[in-house]
């Protein structure tokens, strides 16, 4: 039985968490016009519960989703972290394995 080898997702979507929805627009708004993110969405006012330094904390936050490319995964996370408010920012990586051929083309070609 042959092997099939597993190919590195071409597309991935950027989880990242912001203080509020501004932050998260302006975030979501400069990756796409630096082509580092083909699209942004801002999802607001996530209600976060989270341990920070030894102490239970409650934020009114937001959530951005961006989708971009696996390549550009290390320059993206660099902007972000420029561009955020926070000193320890959720900025988390999520492949992309599926989905609309097209779609996923498009997420190629909108980026550097």
């Amino acid at each position: 039985m042959k092997r099939q080898r597993l190919r590195k997702p071409a597309a991935i979507i950027v989880y990242i968490i912001a203080a509020n929805r501004r932050e998260a627009r302006l975030i979501g708004e400069t990756l796409v016009k630096e082509r580092l993110a083909a699209c942004a969405n801002v999802i607001g006012n996530i209600h976060s519960v989270y341990r920070w330094r030894g102490k239970i904390e409650k934020a009114h936050e937001a959530l951005l989703l961006v989708k971009t490319t696996a390549r550009l995964s290390k320059q993206i996370i660099k902007r972000i972290s420029e561009l955020h408010s926070y000193k320890c920012p959720c900025i988390v990586t999520l492949p992309l394995t599926g989905g609309n051929k097209k779609y996923l083309d498009w997420i190629e070609e909108s980026v550097k």
